[in-house]
């Protein structure tokens, strides 16, 4: 069996960053590859005008409160930022983590980020057609960038199952893939993919398949890694239990 990388997405909402930040500090302890947040401006879920902190600002504070596992946000609205002006933060995040992060990125979903902040909301297709676009001129940016990044070029994760355009852009552009369940499903788009690898004569094995998944389901682990998946990352918010993730890091022990 491959080995397995398992990772966390701390929901960076309804918390303090003093317990966001501890927090971080205590998953990298307990073992895990990687530590993610993500991209929104309000919660998802809960008080809807609760507490809540900006992604890529926090991702600099969580490199520099970490030493070994990798970061990223789990992903990054591709709407919100001039393309140019995301190459030079992840390659600015890039140096100061030492050659950790990962640029997780998508095209957008969540409208009242839009509304709200004044960017226009458009259509699914409309945003995926713009990260089509904002792709090749983010990897461009990174060449001309001095200093360049540490890690040339930065690892690029895309998220999302969309089959006619996410997963033929992440066959093109990505290091990384993440995925959602349930299991079936995440093995039917992992499928896909491989497809897209094939089509462009890109290696399917090329790209790191990474699966969202919960606490509550890790009843669902070995058949997610059945299904294709190298890469578990589960999420969770405040409070944050921390046994979920001791259970993950035991699991993964367990795979040998």
């Amino acid at each position: 069996m491959a080995h397995i990388r398992i990772g966390v997405q701390l929901h960076p909402q309804h918390t303090s960053y003093q317990d966001y930040a501890d927090t971080v500090r205590v998953v990298e302890e307990l073992g895990v590859d990687t530590i993610w947040n993500w991209d929104h401006f309000y919660p998802l879920y809960g008080e809807r005008d609760g507490l809540h902190f900006e992604g890529w600002t926090l991702l600099t504070a969580m490199a520099t409160l970490t030493t070994r596992a990798e970061i990223g946000c789990l992903v990054t609205c591709n709407s919100y930022r001039n393309p140019h002006l995301l190459a030079d933060m992840a390659r600015t995040v890039d140096h100061i983590s030492g050659g950790r992060l990962i640029l997780g990125i998508g095209s957008g979903w969540f409208e009242r980020d839009y509304v709200e902040y004044g960017y226009e909301f458009g259509t699914a297709p409309s945003r995926l057609q713009d990260l089509k676009r904002d792709l090749p001129i983010i990897k461009e940016r990174w060449t001309k960038l001095n200093p360049a990044p540490l890690r040339n070029p930065i690892p690029l994760l895309i998220g999302g199952g969309g089959e006619k355009v996410t997963l033929r852009l992440t066959a093109q552009h990505a290091n990384l893939w993440n995925g959602f369940g349930p299991p079936e499903s995440f093995k039917h788009k992992n499928e896909v993919l491989n497809n897209w690898c094939q089509e462009i004569g890109r290696d399917p094995s090329s790209i790191e398949r990474t699966v969202s998944t919960k606490v509550d389901e890790a009843d669902q682990w070995d058949a997610y890694v059945s299904a294709g998946a190298t890469h578990l990352i589960v999420g969770m918010g405040a409070p944050f239990d921390l046994v979920g993730v001791k259970k993950l890091v035991e699991w993964r022990a367990a795979q040998g």
